[in-house]
């Protein structure tokens, strides 16, 4: 069933509520976000939009909406292959998707890499847990990234002093990578981990 301009705004605006906070919007926002005069145009939009199988409706909860892209609360990013927990490993490779829970990501671009090695392991980082990155050039000091250096990929914290990046790792018995500025690439910010038992 083909969505009017106005319908896809809700859809999309559903959707993207979901995400960010891991639950939907209630009727009530929905209404104030579009500036609808009452909530009956709001369960128009809500009935055309569950029985053209965009959405599914939980009468029952009053944050009942699931958009149908976002079912089980989860999403599809791409695993880009292994990161280095330790000395940096050649750069990121093969491409398959997994599911990640949708509270863990917000705006923007996602991936996921698999932890190689022991450097993170004092931020309960653990060899084979799976890192989603959030894509993005730009860190705070002490922000867990993964940064180029070399061509070779690597998990640290990072922190910018003068004109040189120390790249620490969280594990006592290793030391530092310090870098020139130009010398370092941010590729993403760790957002959240998975660990599979």
């Amino acid at each position: 069933m083909a969505l009017t301009k106005k319908q896809k705004e809700v859809l999309d605006f559903i959707t993207e509520y979901v995400r960010e906070n891991g639950y939907s919007p209630t009727q009530k926002e929905i209404q104030h976000h579009f500036g609808f005069k009452s909530l009956g145009s709001v369960q128009d939009y809500i009935k055309y939009l569950t029985s053209g199988g965009h959405l599914n409706n939980d009468s029952h909860s009053v944050r009942g909406l699931t958009p149908s892209s976002v079912q089980q609360n989860s999403e599809e990013i791409p695993l880009l292959g292994n990161i280095a927990a330790g000395t940096p490993i050649e750069t990121i490779e093969n491409s398959e998707m997994i599911s990640v829970p949708v509270h863990m990501l917000g705006k923007g671009k996602y991936y996921a890499l698999k932890v190689k090695g022991e450097s993170m392991i004092d931020e309960g980082i653990l060899n084979g847990d799976i890192a989603i990155i959030k894509h993005q050039t730009q860190a705070e000091n002490g922000q867990i990234v993964v940064a180029v250096v070399d061509n070779e990929t690597t998990l640290k914290k990072y922190f910018k002093k003068s004109k040189q990046i120390e790249l620490h790792p969280s594990n006592k018995t290793m030391k530092p990578i310090i870098v020139r500025d130009k010398d370092c690439e941010i590729r993403g910010l760790m957002v959240g981990l998975i660990r599979t038992y």
